[in-house]
């Protein structure tokens, strides 16, 4: 029997949307590495997490996922604080897909919707989530493990219904 996905399409659209996505990974010393991300997809099947990221300020990250394929990834809404962590043991490099770049550009103009009511202008943000061409690379990675981190006394508990 296959196990349910770890999201639901509720979830889907929210770590999709305009959320801050921050990923994060760890060497053979346990020492962490971490990037923002600039976009994500999910699978049809719910089942498959892609990051968006920028190679050139990514490095450190790209070399630990590659080393041993363990990342968490946080998505959080600026304006309410909700957020979610994914956890995986078998991220890997994957193949851009040819909407990415736009995805990238969807993605950035939700976040500026975000960030907005704090004063920042959609021009800091494109700064900010700015990637060159060629510049863009995907991670994608099984979740095998979603967890609640908005903050209160639910946080870090497993991740079983829609965050709304």
């Amino acid at each position: 029997m296959t196990a349910a996905a770890p999201l639901d399409s509720a979830q889907a659209d929210f770590i999709t949307g305009g959320v801050s996505i921050i990923a994060a990974a760890r060497d053979d010393g346990h020492e962490t590495t971490v990037s923002r991300a600039v976009g994500c997809r999910v699978s049809d099947d719910l089942r498959r997490v892609t990051i968006l990221l920028a190679a050139s300020q990514s490095g450190a990250l790209l070399a630990d996922v590659r080393a041993n394929g363990s990342i968490a990834v946080v998505f959080s809404e600026p304006r309410t604080h909700r957020a979610i962590q994914l956890k995986g043991t078998d991220a890997a490099l994957a193949p851009l897909e040819a909407d990415d770049p736009h995805r990238m550009a969807a993605y950035r103009a939700r976040f500026a919707e975000q960030v907005s009511p704090f004063g920042h202008s959609e021009a800091f943000v494109r700064k900010i989530l700015g990637v060159a061409p060629g510049d863009l690379v995907a991670i994608a990675f099984t979740p095998s493990g979603a967890f609640l981190q908005t903050p209160g006394p639910k946080a870090g508990s497993p991740l079983r219904s829609s965050v709304t």
